[in-house]
């Protein structure tokens, strides 16, 4: 049974899925902006809740550290800026697939 990490550079705004610690996809995220950066860290998901509403698009992965996750977006075209409050947004899409291949438990390292 394969291994399954997530890397998140915030300088490349990408988000990176490992399997066995090698890059299987590469995702284009939204990070947070100045005054909500998103924190550098290590953590894990905590949760996943589909169709969550609001600017959440189709898809909520809760993280280890309160209020931050990686989620859809209402608004795909603030993917690839420095423009949410902390959160990773995703195109609706990216986020539906990554969630496919990551259970709960995965770990989720974020670099700058």
């Amino acid at each position: 049974m394969p291994i399954y990490r997530i890397v998140i550079s915030l300088n490349d705004k990408h988000l990176y899925l490992l399997e066995d610690n090698i890059v299987v996809r590469g995702y284009p995220i939204a990070i947070g902006k100045i005054l909500t950066e998103t924190p550098l860290g290590e953590y894990t998901i905590v949760n996943k809740q589909p169709n969550p509403g609001g600017p959440f698009g189709v898809l909520w992965m809760g993280l280890s550290r309160p209020h931050y996750g990686i989620h859809g977006t209402n608004d795909p075209s603030s993917i690839g800026h420095a423009v949410s409050h902390g959160c990773i947004r995703m195109f609706n899409s990216d986020v539906l697939d990554l969630s496919a291949h990551v259970p709960i438990g995965t770990r989720v390292t974020i670099r700058p």
